[in-house]
């Protein structure tokens, strides 16, 4: 009784969400259950209930709390990449597939068919935050039309990465060396440049 009394005064809502960014990463959107996340709290199975409507509304908080940080490390990286826009869409796009591997949370859970019905606001903000992140890049580097088309690429080859090295693809020595996220971030590059046409980096150079 003394570990449910912590959660008063609306405390369980964060604590729910919180635990739930745990609970994505270890076992995905298939085995996100709420029954899990009350036993994990010491709560009942209807205490979250009263916070969230179903399970649905409870993965999109979620979801929403997780894709935040995942804007927040793309940026980071993207800043810490300097001026070059190239460079700040790669290593913006290996932050992303970094973060997917270790959390399990892209893209495709905050535009999927299970959440988009929902109408979340928080949960569409955040995607935009994402989309932001490398649309801005992508801008000095095309037209706004060619810039989206260059986003998308730059998505689907960070997020193949992330998805793949899931499932357990990229586990074998033989794919290659570095980490996932420093692979994605060399394919982004290698995509961008061989899209708009800048050069590579120079021989011996990083």
């Amino acid at each position: 009784m003394a570990r449910r009394a912590r959660f008063h005064h609306g405390d369980l809502a964060g604590a729910l969400v919180r635990a739930g960014v745990d609970l994505l990463a270890e076992v995905g959107v298939r085995g996100f259950s709420v029954a899990v996340l009350a036993r994990r709290l010491g709560v009942s199975t209807a205490a979250p209930y009263r916070h969230f409507a179903d399970r649905d509304r409870l993965l999109a908080a979620v979801v929403t709390a997780a894709a935040g940080e995942l804007a927040e490390q793309m940026d980071a990286a993207a800043a810490r990449a300097g001026d070059d826009p190239v460079s700040r869409l790669a290593a913006a796009g290996g932050a992303y597939a970094g973060f997917l591997t270790g959390r399990r949370v892209g893209l495709d859970l905050v535009y999927g068919a299970e959440l988009r019905a929902l109408g979340d606001r928080d949960l569409a903000a955040v995607g935009r935050r994402i989309g932001d992140v490398l649309l801005t890049p992508a801008l000095e580097l095309a037209d706004p039309a060619a810039a989206v088309s260059l986003m998308e690429r730059v998505v689907t080859t960070a997020h193949g990465y992330g998805a793949l090295d899931v499932d357990g693809f990229l586990a074998g020595a033989a794919v290659g060396g570095g980490t996932v996220a420093e692979r994605a971030e060399a394919a982004v590059a290698a995509v961008v440049r061989g899209t708009v046409g800048t050069p590579g980096p120079a021989a011996g150079g990083p």
